[in-house]
Order: C-alpha cells, then sequence, then structure tokens
C-alpha cells in the first residue's frame, strides 16, 4: 500500500511523513480511537513479503512492548492492516539528533546530557534483548 497524507491504515489516519530509515517509512498519524498523533513505522513491502523479516519485525515489536523507559518511544500497536505491516508508536516531538548535527558542532555541555540520555535508553534496551540496528 503507497501512503500518502489522508490514507487511512485501520483507525489511524496518516497526516505527514516523519522519516526513512532501514525498516521503512515513518509517518505522523491520528489514532482516530483514541484522539492522539502517534508515529507510524511501516514495514517495507519487500520485507513484509518476506517470512523470516516479518516474523523478526513482530519479534522485535514484542521486545520493544516489553520495555518501558523514558528514553525509549513506547509502542502502542503492531498491526498488519490489508498486508501493511507497521508499528504505532509514541510520537515524540522535537529536533532530530540529525537535524542538530547539521546545524553544526554541538557544544560539550549540550552533547553530554544528549549522549546521556542515548545511552540510557540503549542500556534499558540490551537489558531486555534488543539490539538497536
Amino acid at each position: 500500500m503507497s501512503l500518502a497524507s489522508g490514507t487511512k491504515l485501520g483507525p489511524y489516519e496518516i497526516l505527514a511523513p516523519l522519516g526513512e530509515g532501514g525498516m521503512g517509512e515513518v509517518w505522523r498519524a491520528r489514532d482516530t480511537r483514541l484522539g492522539r498523533e502517534v508515529a507510524i513505522k511501516v514495514l517495507p513491502e519487500g520485507f513484509a513479503e518476506d517470512p523470516e523479516r516479518r516474523a523478526r519485525f513482530e519479534r522485535e515489536a514484542k521486545l520493544l512492548a516489553s520495555l518501558n523507559h523514558p528514553n525509549v518511544a513506547t509502542l502502542h500497536a503492531l498491526e498488519d492492516v490489508g498486508g501493511t505491516h507497521f508499528l504505532a508508536m509514541e510520537l515524540v516531538e522535537g529536533e532530530g539528533l540529525d537535524v542538530r548535527i547539521a546545524r553544526g558542532a554541538i557544544p560539550i555541555e549540550e552533547a553530554l546530557p544528549i549522549a546521556l540520555q542515548v545511552a540510557e535508553g540503549l542500556e534499558a534496551a540490551h537489558e531486555k534483548g534488543i539490539v538497536h540496528r
């Protein structure tokens, strides 16, 4: 399924693209049941058609659901709507680290708290057996 603003994906209405990574596209969406905005991470079609990759996606989602940490986005749902496999996650507002880095060097007094938060989130994930890719 090709997504665009206004597309309905089960109870979610796609609002705008947020980014793209190795595991698919991420979209801002509205959960029409609960009236809140979420981030939707869509597994690429090629991955979704591969039973092994789809199973890995589902295993990692279940592990992520076991995490409860302030530096890790909360997983709300693992969904399959018409063959489109996706995660509905907490929408974390703010500037991405990639955007901040693109603006120039980060002073040490700003970089240290960021690095600490990233490390704490990764530590929580590693304690649950989750490897960040």
